[in-house]
């Protein structure tokens, strides 16, 4: 009787702490606590239509110069889904219009609805909180915004002045940060530093509160968008 209890101690005791280092998140992590995303070699935990994915030059590349796509399509991170969280991101586009996806739905065929951090070629929605096949534009730069059900988006408050905020985004070709943080129903993004949007989605209907993280190549005119150094923090 000893015996067993003590094995069922053991197996308890092993049991636990399998629980409390188990992660749903498949990336290793740097010397900062923080998955890393992309490895800078190759395409390892993404998948996307390789007719317009690669790598190039240290970083993930998409292009549609060589082949039209007649929809947007996605490079989507299979390492999981993601709740609350703080993820970085540097990324460079000539022209066009591109996009990080975040707490948002596969729908398969690299389509994917959801959150978006926008980003596109003349700066025009770039900061932008756009939501891909959903409620559209939810924030605009420098706004925050409350978002209820069966109403627009509401504007309570400002992040800052919008012209000084875009004054801060480098010119097409040029690397910029975008960070992106999602804690409970409160989304922030931020770019070179400067908060863009702020947003308290209320609606519980048409809310995220996980999802996929997937980045976007827009149909339309030839492009061509980069992305390196992704890595993501776990928020408690």
């Amino acid at each position: 009787m000893k015996r067993l209890m003590l094995s069922l101690a053991i197996v308890l005791a092993f049991s636990v702490i399998a629980r409390s280092e188990d992660t749903s998140i498949g990336a290793p992590k740097n010397d900062k606590g923080e998955y890393v995303l992309f490895n800078g070699k190759d395409l390892s935990g993404w998948e996307g239509d390789p007719k317009f994915w690669s790598v190039k030059d240290g970083a993930i590349t998409g292009s549609t110069r060589e082949n039209k796509t007649s929809g947007n399509t996605f490079l989507i991170w299979r390492g999981g889904k993601v709740k609350d969280f703080e993820l970085r991101a540097m990324w460079r586009l000539e022209n066009h219009n591109s996009g990080i996806q975040y707490r948002s739905k596969d729908m398969g065929n690299f389509v994917v609805g959801g959150y978006q951090a926008d980003m596109d070629g003349n700066n025009t929605f770039t900061g932008i909180c756009y939501e891909e096949r959903g409620r559209g534009i939810i924030a605009q730069v420098g706004q925050k915004v409350e978002l209820n059900e069966n109403e627009k988006p509401k504007v309570v408050g400002t992040t800052g002045d919008a012209k000084e905020i875009k004054a801060g985004i480098k010119k097409a070709g040029e690397w910029n940060e975008y960070i992106i943080t999602a804690k409970g129903n409160h989304l922030v993004q931020k770019l070179n530093g400067n908060v863009t949007i702020e947003i308290t989605d209320n609606d519980t209907k048409k809310r995220m509160m996980e999802g996929i993280l997937a980045l976007q190549l827009h149909a339309g005119e030839p492009m061509l968008v980069q992305f390196k150094e992704i890595t993501l923090k776990v928020l408690e």
